[in-house]
């Protein structure tokens, strides 16, 4: 927004007086918080426009009287107060009937009738409404709107101006009802929401409140009678109905973000003078209908205490000496608005009880004074120390599990990258786990980031595309973050992993070069992540493309689901190739998500280390026949239920499905074990021992042994 100086200067003439430069002034303002980022100068006279950028948060700065008050209150200065005085409306005049029938939506609402106003004025008021329009290249329209425009400019409250002769009965300010239907200024028929707040009489709407007018009742040439409005309008409601018809004006952006409640008889009054000035007269006294309930809400605010200690002990100390003061304290906020009563602890130390201003509706607590006092006090004036700290750090409960994983991926070779939280609703509805579970943003920043990501698959997908994009031919990514799910009134988070990989690998050997990637390099990768946890037992299962159970962004053959003890921790494979093609990847792609939050709840695997054995190994190898229904896993699971704690390794040598001895419905195995004891060299009668237990073994699995066992010493 653009502020003139040589208004400003005109609300404040102390500026002129401590000989304050508008290029110091601009400085001041920025170091407090009210941005000015770019200053131009526009003459001796006319001063300097200043380019502003006032954060949402601070609607009141969103004008020349609020920008004042700041300056005000920087340099101890006296602001003008905003008084227009009105001459006496004539006897027995009109009282606009006003009604607010949406009570939780409209907490004031004022009606001014004026009859013989004009096209021009020569008054005070409009010569300088004149000046400014021309130094701010504000566009003038018609006398009664152009007072509008300059209300809010001057002191940032939205009014509007009705042809008054268009009115049918009294105002009422409600819901739509359904099947109405409103021409707005802007020329287009809008169908009403019975969701949406508007202004209307008797008959027919006549506005959208808080947004635009309707075209049945704006200022023509040949308006003589005019109805002035100002009101205060929930922001919520107002941003609600500007979303559904894809309007955003001034006055919107405004309300959206809390007007001020007292402010509106103030800008009523402004309006009015403008149009007396054209000649024409009150008809009957301001009527002003307020809700009791809303007004309580935001001009009649419980004070807040602020304690003297409490500012000193947050803010710390200060380049001058003696610190910040309560006659500080007092100065700064007092010339924000606020209005500080004493009320002094037990102990006798200062404090306040501070009532708020109704312009400040972001003020809300003990901590938003003491940012308050900081701010006007200067940041730069602050000591460079840092806050005492008593404690440690605590560290979040699976922060090890979560190290143990990356530091996992990172020695596989893959990179840890960021993405965005945010993903279209065609990504959501693609990739969330269950229909349904996708969270929309109420006020997106486009289309594209319209959802929260129920998955990290479409931000690794994003990333992988970027990399072969831009001629990264080998990509190998990671990201560890939150995702989302339930609804706008309740969202859940929960931590996922994303593991994203193309491009090709070096071979040894006698084909010594590069492979593509396939789906057991990205396999390997999730079982080392897996290995990190002491899970009982771990598999990988598919299920044909006709159940349905798949991803859809996963290929219907090339892809697999993880489960840890039974419970699904993710999915894995290749990209499909319908998406593959969307986003115009040639190579293939390999991705896997895994439920990260279900894989936390297992304990860490922790090492088990011991001493390396002084005395030596002995292998024996043992050729097993055995049922071709037996398992490794089952031959496995007989050698460690003997617990031979000197059985130290134990593996398949060779397999064979064909030879002397070996029918259709068996095979042979040919195990090798090795034996070591940590205190002492092993005896022959100690290895036939433990030779005779595994030859049980085997045949508790209905095997047997084909011959003598070889013994060798290694």
């Amino acid at each position: 927004m653009r502020i003139l100086t040589t208004w400003l200067r005109e609300m404040l003439p102390g500026l002129q007086e401590r000989k304050i430069e508008d290029r110091q002034l601009a400085e001041d303002l920025t170091l407090r918080g009210i941005a000015v980022e770019g200053v131009e100068v526009l003459g001796d006279s006319d001063g300097s426009l200043f380019e502003m950028d006032i954060t949402t948060n601070r609607v009141d700065a969103m004008n020349h009287y609020g920008v004042a008050r700041e300056a005000a209150t920087i340099y101890g200065l006296r602001l003008a107060p905003l008084d227009f005085p009105l001459s006496e409306p004539r006897a027995a005049g009109l009282l606009m009937p006003v009604r607010i029938e949406a009570a939780d939506a409209c907490g004031r609402f004022t009606a001014q009738v004026v009859r013989g106003v004009s096209a021009t004025g020569s008054g005070a008021l409009t010569q300088a409404m004149e000046r400014y329009f021309r130094l701010l290249g504000q566009k003038s329209i018609a006398h009664a709107v152009d007072a509008s425009n300059f209300a809010w400019l001057m002191m940032g409250h939205p009014t509007h101006a009705f042809d008054l002769d268009y009115i049918e009965g009294a105002i009422v300010v409600r819901r739509a009802r359904r099947g109405e239907w409103l021409k707005t200024l802007d020329g287009i028929e809008r169908e009403l929401d019975p969701e949406d707040l508007i202004v209307a009489d008797e008959a027919k709407p006549l506005g959208l409140a808080g947004v635009m007018g309707g075209w049945e009742t704006m200022i023509r040439p040949e308006t003589r009678n005019v109805l002035v409005e100002s009101a205060w309008f929930d922001p919520v409601a107002v941003r609600r109905t500007a979303r559904r018809h894809g309007l955003h004006t001034d006055a919107s952006h405004r309300f959206e973000r809390g007007a001020d409640f007292c402010a509106a008889p103030v800008a009523s009054a402004l309006v009015t003078a403008l149009l007396v000035e054209t000649g024409g007269w009150l008809d009957g006294a301001r009527v002003d209908a307020r809700v009791e309930e809303l007004e309580a809400r935001t001009a009649r605010r419980p004070p807040v205490r602020l304690a003297l200690g409490e500012v000193q002990r947050i803010l710390g100390q200060t380049v001058d000496t003696e610190g910040i003061l309560a006659a500080a304290v007092q100065t700064m906020l007092g010339g924000l608005g606020c209005v500080l009563e004493t009320d002094n602890e037990a102990d006798g130390r200062e404090a306040w009880q501070v009532a708020l201003p109704s312009w400040r509706l972001d003020l809300e607590r003990e901590i938003d004074l003491i940012e308050e006092v900081a701010r006007v006090y200067g940041y730069n004036r602050f000591a460079n120390t840092l806050p005492p700290f008593v404690g440690s750090v605590q560290a979040r409960p699976t922060s090890a599990a979560e190290a143990a994983v990356c530091m996992r991926l990172r020695a596989a070779g893959v990179h840890q990258t960021i993405g965005s939280t945010f993903c279209s609703a065609a990504e959501a509805q693609l990739c969330e786990p269950q229909p349904g579970v996708s969270v929309p943003l109420g006020n997106p920043l486009s289309a594209e980031a319209g959802m929260l990501r129920p998955s990290l698959v479409p931000s690794m997908l994003g990333m992988v595309a970027g990399n072969l994009h831009r001629d990264v031919s080998d990509v190998r990514l990671f990201e560890m973050g939150t995702v989302f799910s339930g609804s706008t009134e309740r969202v859940e988070e929960r931590l996922s992993l994303a593991i994203g990989l193309a491009g090709a690998v070096p071979t040894e050997g006698v084909f010594a070069g590069r492979r593509e990637l396939e789906f057991f390099d990205l396999k390997g990768i999730v079982e080392q992540v897996v290995e990190s946890f002491a899970a009982g037992s771990v598999a990988f299962d598919q299920f044909p493309p006709e159940l349905q159970i798949m991803p859809e962004w996963l290929h219907p053959w090339r892809a697999a689901r993880l489960t840890v003890d039974g419970l699904t921790v993710g999915w894995l494979g290749e990209l499909h190739p319908r998406q593959a093609a969307a986003r115009k990847l040639k190579a293939r792609v390999l991705v896997a998500e895994l439920y990260l939050d279900r894989l936390l709840k297992l304990p860490l695997r922790r090492p088990a280390m011991r001493e390396i054995s002084r005395f030596q190994p002995v292998r024996r190898d043992f050729s097993l026949l055995l049922p071709r229904r037996v398992s490794w896993a089952a031959v496995d699971r007989a050698l460690v239920e003997m617990g031979i704690a000197e059985m130290v390794d134990w593996r398949a040598r060779e397999i064979f499905h064909e030879g002397v001895g070996i029918t259709a419905d068996s095979y042979a195995l040919l195990l090798g074990v090795t034996f070591q004891a940590q205190d002492r060299t092993l005896r022959e009668d100690e290895l036939q021992g433990f030779a005779a237990k595994i030859v049980a073994a085997a045949e508790g699995l209905g095997g047997r042994l084909r011959g003598e066992a070889v013994g060798a010493v290694s």
